[in-house]
């Protein structure tokens, strides 16, 4: 009897001692696995976050060649001109020292929607310390970074954006549109045999290809010269600009963001997508307002910037209510050249 108690004692004992055996392996496993987890965790961690920052460096990087890009362009912005969006195209010329034969800056308002454009003759006299001559060589010497600023410091006004399309380019443009419908004015002949230029478009309402629309606008008249072609310009601006707006545009918007996108130089880069986005959407139905560069044109065919007129025109064209929303709404004038 006693040594099946004692029996009965030692195998308690050793149940005891296996079980604890059991949950200190347990105990021992269940550490191992936790530390498992966490360096595993850890690990993931530290790597996300490598990632994470070695991501936010390089667009920090890319923002700031951006912003440097942007500055070397356009100069340091006049808080101004902050509710506009100012875009200058060119339309340049073929030949091997192109110039800027087209010269326009056009501008939308941030918040209405609503346009303006700016011609400027290729023949505007420029006088700068580095630069004394016509204002469409500047392009030729100093490329669209160079034109962006004289056109600034000519109009004292923030450029944010610019367009280059050159001739071929923009007479495809054109024709994906479909042609245009313009009133022309007077017979225009003009043969040029050196420049390889054909003009001949009788006077009345023409529907005109992209090739007859380029001539249109190159055409100078014996009357106007380089202010009948300006006229022109925007004449056909205002006429482009609605057939944009038209229903039947939308199924070209395609082919023409491949034009935009493929055979057209910009400024414009991925950060000013949204922006220049949401600009196009509030485009306004009205038609733009235009003016022409004040000047006169001097006996050597050069056209003189009127400084004060300029400074006047440009005060009327972006009046700082449209900067500041009022209660009331937008009370924009923009009757000049309408």
């Amino acid at each position: 009897m006693a040594n099946t108690t004692k029996d009965n004692i030692e195998k308690k004992r050793k149940n005891m001692n296996r079980r604890r055996r059991i949950k200190l392996f347990r105990l021992i496993f269940t550490l191992v696995i936790l530390c498992l987890i966490g360096s595993a965790i850890l690990f993931v961690g530290f790597t996300v976050y490598n990632a994470g920052t070695r991501v936010y460096s390089e667009f920090a990087d890319m923002y700031q060649g951006y912003t440097d890009r942007k500055t070397a362009r356009m100069g340091q912005a006049d808080p101004k001109f902050e509710g506009y969006t100012n875009v200058l195209i060119l339309g340049v010329d073929e030949g091997e020292r192109q110039e800027a034969d087209t010269i326009l800056l056009l501008s939308f308002s941030n918040d209405t929607g609503k346009s303006r454009i700016i011609s400027i003759p290729r023949d505007t006299w420029i006088n700068s310390r580095s630069y004394s001559g016509r204002i469409a060589s500047i392009y030729t010497w100093g490329g669209a970074n160079a034109m962006v600023r004289s056109v600034s410091k000519l109009l004292s006004i923030s450029i944010h954006q610019y367009i280059i399309i050159d001739m071929k380019t923009f007479a495809d443009l054109i024709d994906v549109l479909g042609g245009l419908d313009i009133y022309v004015e007077e017979n225009m002949d003009y043969d040029d045999e050196a420049a390889g230029l054909s003009i001949h478009i009788p006077q009345g309402y023409q529907h005109l290809s992209g090739e007859e629309v380029q001539k249109y606008l190159r055409y100078r008249g014996e009357k106007l010269g380089d202010v009948g072609r300006v006229q022109r310009q925007q004449k056909f601006i205002k006429a482009l600009y609605a057939k944009v707006l038209q229903l039947e545009t939308i199924p070209k918007l395609p082919a023409i963001a491949d034009i935009f996108r493929n055979r057209m130089e910009t400024s414009a880069e991925i950060f000013d997508s949204a922006h220049l986005a949401n600009v196009l959407r509030k485009m306004s139905s009205d038609p733009p307002a235009t003016l022409m560069l004040p000047g006169t044109e001097n006996d050597d065919g050069a056209w003189v910037p009127n400084t004060a007129e300029i400074d006047a025109r440009i005060s009327e064209l972006f009046p700082q209510q449209d900067i500041v929303k009022s209660s009331e709404g937008d009370a924009d004038s923009e009757q000049i050249g309408e």
